[in-house]
């Protein structure tokens, strides 16, 4: 079932609005990776865990991990070491640590992860209309290409930028920019799709649409507080505004 529209659209319209958004304009379509096209938790979690155990700490709650996803690699190996969203962890185990989470993860960031109901076919639906899809994320680039790949998404992207493509990532508006600039787009033609504050945030801050859903990785604050233009309860929802 679709989410309300924002108050204000008509709904024999809401194929091609939904809140201030005129969809018919929209060119290119930024996708999130983890929490809005891949349920990657299981893995991250799994390798945190395998790290904490070769340096002898006690391993975290999974399901508290989730919490933890989603400003980059750095910033998740600090929380699985503090259990903590904000505390720094001793240097030194945060060197070794990071570099046993690596290891681990690179070896095994697809064995539990899945793609979130409907995200394949509403890829291939966006595709079939002539749109430009890319993806933003902050995961690092070694482990972005093979997660997309290992998901079976990579035909569907022609530009992935990844947590070190850019100087910046999100919510810097960086990222986004960069990807409008591939496509010689201005930000009026571009929609960012996510899961979190720091899409909505890097969206607004680069003057683009912003659409999220609600069953990602947000520390668990429900995403409409962020105010994005519009929340879909899967993507399959969104592709129908491009019907």
């Amino acid at each position: 079932m679709t989410s309300p529209l924002p108050s204000g659209i008509d709904p024999e319209s809401a194929g091609r609005q939904g809140g201030n958004v005129d969809f018919s304009r929209i060119l290119l379509i930024l996708c999130d990776l983890d929490g809005t096209l891949v349920d990657s938790a299981p893995d991250l979690a799994w390798s945190a865990n395998q790290m904490l155990r070769e340096l002898g700490l006690p391993e975290q709650d999974p399901q508290v991990a989730r919490a933890w996803v989603g400003n980059g690699v750095e910033r998740f190996v600090k929380r699985a070491l503090t259990g903590d969203m904000e505390a720094e962890p001793e240097a030194g185990h945060f060197e070794s640590g990071l570099a046993l989470f690596e290891t681990f993860y690179a070896a095994n960031l697809s064995r539990h992860s899945r793609l979130y109901p409907g995200v394949e076919e509403a890829l291939r639906r966006l595709a079939a209309t002539g749109l430009h899809l890319a993806c933003v994320t902050n995961k690092p680039e070694p482990f972005t290409s093979r997660l997309i790949a290992a998901m079976g998404l990579s035909a569907f992207f022609g530009l992935v930028v990844a947590g070190d493509t850019t100087a910046r990532r999100k919510p810097d508006p960086m990222p986004l920019q960069y990807a409008a600039d591939y496509y010689s787009l201005d930000s009026r033609q571009c929609l960012m799709v996510g899961d979190s504050s720091n899409d909505v945030a890097a969206a607004r801050a680069a003057g683009f649409a912003v659409a999220c859903v609600p069953y990602g990785y947000n520390h668990g604050v429900d995403i409409r507080e962020s105010n994005p233009d519009l929340v879909v309860d899967n993507l399959c929802e969104l592709a129908e505004l491009f019907a």
